[in-house]
């Protein structure tokens, strides 16, 4: 058995050491935690159990560091929560590390084991030690489009290269694209989802095609890469990020904060639940799940772990993969506090806003959620940028001919001042025309009705 050392409460995650792997993960209702270390992506059993006593704790953080292991080894958790109704205890069912940069495990990876708080130890996802070296700027240094300058082309990764080498991975296929973008005159390209989600999360049978359900938020989703292991598909991804920097694209994300894969309290137990629900979800008093993102759940935050959690899978993917931007699917229910109620300055845009590692990155979100709440003007954060259906909306009857619509249309490409003109401040709209909601581009000008 390896040596165990208490380890740091820093960095989250797994990071290498000069000796092995630290690992550190927030459960703040646990009363023991285990680390389980596999010999293999799809062994059905660990080959080693390390068992976290009080000694390995600081605060809400767990932390060990296990001496001579390496980038590439293959671990996952199983925590017992303590006796005090706080938290559901789901220690029999295997925990994937929420901040972990490489998932593996789906080849034996069975969901429906994953709902009955059963032994799923031979069907369970697992994370992978993945190296954090920063993205190579000074070779592939950032576009930095201006706002007035930016065209974004949105594109699903998998639906924009279907129809090319099948035998090779998306972003592999996408990179013969490329020219075609170049020749459209777009400056960003902003994909949907490419965060790890499971493609078993869909109803009747069907397969999850379009990833707005994450697993993980630092995961590149491994059925769009080769898939070889977790460090080539991250190498993979900053190709990919490489060669659009090359030609000055920038690349923008759409990211899922608002709600995670595990639903309400009949979904599954795949990571945040199963480590500290009462901390990562909105429960009431009676512990149901609340839920404003219309899929079971809603994440709390507005709570200062959870902020660092989301901020940190940020700072990965803009610092590590040298993404540009990112677009918050319902970003407006980042803004909600306890009891779902809207906070009139939320913490979570102050973090980002305030943070020097994320200062030149583009923040895109759209004003509602699924619970009516809608800010476009007034969105709480000083650097986001919001879509504005507005503009979508008015354009389209313009285009249809409909009656007393050239005013509007007027207000729009001036900016839409009339819904951003706010003491004075610059419009922060994005003019969208169409996206993944709704009408195709030639449907949009073609259908009246």
């Amino acid at each position: 058995m390896n040596d165990i050392k208490v380890g740091n409460p820093l960095p989250l995650g797994s990071s290498i050491t000069s000796e092995g792997v630290n690992f550190s993960l927030v459960a703040t209702n646990a009363e023991y935690i285990e680390i389980l270390l596999f010999e293999k992506e799809d062994a059905v059993a660990p080959k080693t159990i390390y068992k976290l006593d009080p000694t390995h704790k600081t605060g809400p953080y767990w932390h060990a560091e296990i001496n001579n292991l390496e980038e590439g080894s293959i671990y996952a958790f199983r925590i017992k929560q303590k006796d005090n109704e706080i938290n559901k205890d789901h220690s029999k069912t295997v925990l994937i590390d929420p901040c972990s940069r490489g998932i593996t495990g789906w080849s034996k990876y069975k969901r429906k084991n994953t709902l009955n708080d059963i032994d799923n130890i031979d069907s369970c996802l697992k994370s992978v030690v993945c190296d954090r070296k920063l993205f190579n700027f000074k070779d592939f240094p950032r576009p930095k489009h201006s706002w007035k300058e930016t065209i974004i082309y949105e594109l699903h990764i998998k639906a924009f290269t279907q129809s090319s080498n099948q035998e090779e991975s998306c972003f592999k296929n996408f990179l013969k694209k490329i020219p075609h973008l170049k020749e459209l005159g777009i400056t960003s390209v902003e994909l949907l989802p490419v965060f790890c989600f499971d493609p078993n999360d869909a109803p009747n049978g069907l397969n999850n095609f379009w990833g707005y359900s994450p697993v993980n938020w630092f995961t590149p989703h491994f059925q769009y890469l080769s898939n070889k292991s977790a460090k080539q598909n991250r190498e993979e991804f900053r190709k990919f990020v490489e060669e659009c920097h090359k030609v000055d694209i920038e690349v923008i994300l759409d990211v899922v904060y608002n709600h995670t894969s595990e639903g309400d309290n009949k979904g599954p137990v795949i990571s945040w639940k199963g480590i500290d629900e009462n901390l990562y979800y909105f429960l009431d008093k009676d512990k149901n799940y609340q839920d404003v993102s219309g899929c079971g759940n809603t994440i709390a935050a507005n709570r200062g772990l959870v902020r660092k959690l989301i901020v940190e899978s940020l700072k990965c993917w803009a610092n590590e993969l040298g993404v540009d931007g990112f677009r918050f699917d319902l970003g407006i229910a980042l803004s909600r506090g306890e009891d779902l109620v809207p906070l009139e300055n939320p913490p979570i845009f102050e973090d980002i806003e305030c943070d020097p590692e994320l200062i030149d990155i583009k923040f895109i979100s759209e004003p509602w959620d699924c619970g009516g709440l809608y800010k476009l003007k007034d969105f709480p954060s000083k650097k986001t940028f919001t879509w504005n259906g507005h503009f979508r909306d008015d354009l389209r009857r313009f285009w249809k001919g409909d009656k007393d619509t050239a005013w509007k249309m007027s207000d729009k490409i001036k900016g839409s001042p009339s819904h951003y003109k706010d003491n004075n401040s610059l419009p922060k709209s994005i003019n969208f025309i169409t996206s993944h909601d709704g009408f195709t581009l030639k449907d949009l000008v073609t259908f009246n009705k």
